[in-house]
């Protein structure tokens, strides 16, 4: 069983400057933040253009074209998805 200071100390660990955290205060997963190329973003705009959600075998495609995983090309289409709506809603 910790005791509380330990359980201090892991805490101001957790909170320390060292480790990534969202602006929501969780910590993030040990996967830096992915910095996409000029033509890695043209062809996934290019793909989000023609279809807002992604299929399995373009996930597939666009991964292998750009080096990328699925999980970044899906969680790019999942972001993109949201900002699309912001910027819809905020037009009107």
């Amino acid at each position: 069983v910790p005791t509380a200071a330990l359980r201090d100390r892991e805490a101001a660990d957790r909170s320390s400057p060292g480790h990534d955290t969202e602006a929501g205060g969780g910590t993030v997963s040990g996967r830096p933040r992915t910095k996409f190329s000029a033509a890695q973003l043209r062809e996934l705009e290019r793909s989000f253009h023609e279809q807002r959600y992604i299929g399995t075998s373009e996930k597939r495609r666009l991964a292998a074209l750009l080096n990328l995983s699925q999980s970044q090309i899906k969680t790019w289409f999942q972001n993109r998805r949201m900002k699309f709506k912001r910027q819809t809603q905020d037009a009107r």
